[in-house]
C-alpha cells in the first residue's frame, strides 16, 4: 500500500537565471497516473519546470516531493534540506525524460540504445534486459529497426526509440519535453500516438506540449504557463472551451487560429 496522495508535488519553486526569474512560486500537486499537458508562449517557463523536476536544472527556493518524500528544500540559491544520496539516485530514477532532440548514441544501435540504460545504471543481466527491450520497440511499432543505427531512423522514429529508452528504466513518472517540435509535422502522429497508449496504460504523466489537439484529448489537467507563473489550469473542456484568464484567451487564439 502506497502511503503518499501525491507522486509528485511542488510547493513555492522560484527559479533565477542570474536577475531573471523565471519560475515565480510554482506549486503543484500531481496524483499516480495523472496525464498533465502544461501549455504557454515561449519563454513562460515551462522547460525550465520540468527539468527542475529530475534535477537538469537546480531551484533557487522551494520544496520538491517525490512519492511523499521531501526529494530536496532550498531557499535563496542554497539547500536547506534533501533526502540522502542513495533515496535520491533512487527516486530520480523514477523519473523518465523525452527532450526535443533525441539524443541517442549515433554509434549503437537502437536495441544498444534502449538497453545501455538498465544495464550501467542499474546492473541489470543483459539477457533479460534485451528481452524487455524488443519489448518496449515493439510497442513503439519499431521491433524490425532493433539492429539499426539512429542515422537510418525518422526523426519520428528516433523519438519513438528515445521513448522505450526511458521506458527501458521502469519509471514511475515520465517527463516529455516538447517531444514532437523537432520533427516534421507528418511524423509527429506516430510519436503522439504512443504517448496516448502510455497514458491509457496509467502512466503518470508531464508534457510540456504546442501540440492542442493531444493535450484535449489525452490530459486529465491542463496547465497554462506565462511570465513564470501558473496563470490557470483546469480539465481541458474548461482551458480550451471556457477559459478565465485573459493571456490563456489570446494565447489559445492565437494558436487556434495560427
Amino acid at each position: 500500500m502506497e502511503n503518499y496522495e501525491y507522486i509528485l508535488e511542488t510547493e513555492h519553486v522560484s527559479k533565477y537565471f542570474g536577475e531573471l526569474e523565471v519560475l515565480k512560486d510554482i506549486n503543484l500537486k500531481v496524483k499516480k497516473g495523472e496525464v498533465i499537458c502544461i501549455i504557454g508562449p515561449s519563454g513562460a517557463g515551462k522547460s525550465t519546470y520540468l527539468r527542475s523536476l529530475n534535477q537538469l536544472e537546480k531551484i533557487t527556493s522551494g520544496k520538491i516531493f517525490i512519492k511523499g518524500d521531501l526529494f530536496l528544500h532550498r531557499e535563496k540559491g542554497k539547500t536547506v534540506e534533501r533526502i540522502d544520496k542513495a533515496k535520491q539516485k533512487q527516486l530520480l530514477l523514477e523519473m523518465g525524460m523525452c527532450f526535443q532532440r533525441f539524443n541517442l548514441f549515433p554509434h549503437k544501435t537502437v536495441l544498444d540504445n534502449v538497453m545501455l540504460a538498465p544495464i550501467t545504471v542499474k546492473k541489470e543481466q543483459p539477457k533479460v534486459i534485451r528481452e524487455e527491450a524488443l519489448e518496449l520497440l515493439r510497442q513503439v511499432g519499431l521491433e524490425e529497426k532493433a539492429n539499426e543505427y539512429p542515422n537510418r531512423l525518422s526523426g519520428g522514429q528516433q523519438q519513438r526509440v528515445a521513448i522505450a529508452r526511458a521506458l527501458a528504466m521502469k519509471p514511475e513518472i515520465m517527463l516529455f519535453d516538447e517531444p514532437t517540435s523537432a520533427l516534421d509535422p507528418e511524423l509527429v502522429g506516430d510519436v503522439l500516438q504512443v504517448m496516448k497508449g502510455l497514458a491509457q496504460s496509467g502512466m503518470t504523466m508531464l508534457c510540456v506540449t504546442h501540440e492542442m489537439g493531444f493535450a484535449k484529448e489525452v490530459a486529465d489537467r491542463v496547465i497554462f504557463m506565462a511570465d513564470g507563473i501558473i496563470a490557470e489550469e483546469g480539465v481541458p473542456d474548461k482551458i480550451f472551451n471556457n477559459p478565465e484568464n485573459e493571456r490563456t484567451k489570446s494565447f489559445l487564439k492565437s494558436i487556434l487560429n495560427a
